[in-house]
């Protein structure tokens, strides 16, 4: 019995502008124009005889049956995806697709990777900065390397470099009229921010740290923001004021001395790095080298003098 569909990407369309509400953020999914997502959605609610969205002036409202299709085209797109990714693995991958945060690549990723290469000579890795959490349904990305507790729901997940949070400033902030000598002398410097951190965020605010030790009288909000952690660290580095930083991402500005730790026991270590990848995509040969190599490469830095991050476990996500 044959099929009888409207056109696929009319169908596209409308999912995108459905899951979104707007023409203009389907579009940008899509790599189309605004106009040419409100075309196929006109095609499709003809040739369906119903209207799919109300045209309001403060946006996209689904009608009745525009809320029936949705979810269900959704689901088809989605297992549509993951079919196709399935039969496109070749036999032998060459080339791995990895996501990761900015200043984790640059300073922890990048530098070790030339080791990952000459174990695995004839893989290559393809590296995307980013700090937007990837949709492993919709984007063809074979793994990514995120920042926080867990709790990835449908994935694989392994926890595999723990980190520590904690001020770091240049060496100059410990000297002269003010010198930097304990918490409460915060209260005279300048903190320095990154932007992307806030209430529903993973990451360790000056809110949360300055509450954390009691210093609830110190203003968390002065100081400048830098959209990036590699940004604000070369901030602190600078004299610029006083940084959170991660004890994962400044291992060589703390051993050389461009950092350094005003206040050595004043730490908050409930977040790390974890692996995470489809749960069908584990055991392909690729997949876990990059793995192997990454949890071992996070234990040596564990094992290098003056680490004491403990170690941690894998997990099953």
């Amino acid at each position: 019995m044959a099929r009888r569909l409207p056109p696929l990407n009319a169908l596209r369309a409308f999912e995108a502008a459905a899951r979104h509400l707007s023409f203009v953020d389907a579009a940008d999914e899509l790599a189309v124009t605004p106009a040419a997502v409100s075309h196929q959605v006109k095609a499709l609610e003809a040739y369906l005889g119903v209207a799919l969205f109300q045209r309001l002036p403060r946006g996209l409202v689904l009608t009745e049956q525009g809320r029936i299709l949705t979810p269900q085209l959704t689901r088809g797109f989605d297992r549509l995806a993951e079919a196709v990714a399935r039969v496109r693995v070749d036999d032998v991958q060459t080339v791995l697709s990895v996501t990761v945060l900015p200043s984790f690549a640059v300073r922890w990723l990048l530098p070790r990777l030339a080791g990952f290469r000459r174990l695995n000579p004839g893989l290559e890795i393809e590296v995307h900065a980013q700090h937007q959490a990837v949709d492993f349904r919709r984007e063809r990305v074979d793994i990514a390397l995120r920042y926080g507790r867990g709790g990835w729901a449908g994935l694989h997940v392994e926890r595999f470099l723990d980190d520590e949070v904690f001020p770091v400033c240049s060496p100059r902030l410990l000297e002269g009229p003010r010198p930097l000598l304990a918490p409460a002398d915060l209260r005279h410097h300048t903190l320095i921010h990154d932007v992307l951190t806030g209430d529903d965020e993973p990451w360790v605010t000056w809110q949360h740290w300055l509450l954390h030790f009691g210093l609830d009288d110190v203003d968390h909000r002065r100081g400048p923001r830098y959209s990036d952690s590699h940004m604000m660290l070369e901030a602190a580095a600078a004299g610029e004021g006083v940084a959170l930083g991660r004890s994962s991402i400044m291992a060589d500005d703390l051993s050389s001395g461009r950092l350094v730790r005003p206040f050595p026991d004043s730490r908050i270590a409930d977040y790390a790095y974890h692996f995470l990848c489809r749960t069908d995509a584990i055991d392909r040969p690729a997949v876990r080298a990059f793995r192997d190599w990454l949890v071992a490469a996070a234990a040596e830095d564990r094992a290098a003098p003056g680490k004491a991050t403990p170690p941690v476990s894998a997990f099953g996500g």
